[in-house]
């Protein structure tokens, strides 16, 4: 399991300005990933940080304030789990 306050976030933009609104996410501190998706939202922005209020910081006073943002929905992880540690749970000592 990763430590820390992980975080994805989805986000409705303005058709015209996804490209350049996904370049500008992927420079936030604490931003990891941006994902240009289908659907009903435009970007999926992945975000690590140490706690809550950091995540605060990132998505309501930077992420949404960037021109092009309608709208983002954000789900707190309560467990983020990775392949390497997945794996590593059912290491036996092979």
């Amino acid at each position: 399991m990763v430590g820390g306050v992980s975080a994805v976030v989805l986000i409705k933009a303005e058709t015209s300005s996804v490209n350049e609104l996904a370049q500008q996410l992927v420079e936030l501190k604490g931003v990891a990933e941006v994902f240009s998706v289908a659907g009903q939202y435009d970007l999926v922005a992945i975000v690590r940080v140490k706690e809550n209020e950091q995540l605060a910081e990132v998505v309501s006073d930077k992420m949404r304030k960037l021109p092009g943002v309608q709208l983002t929905e954000t789900m707190i992880a309560f467990r983020v789990f990775t392949k390497a540690a997945v794996e590593g749970m059912f290491d036996l000592g092979s």
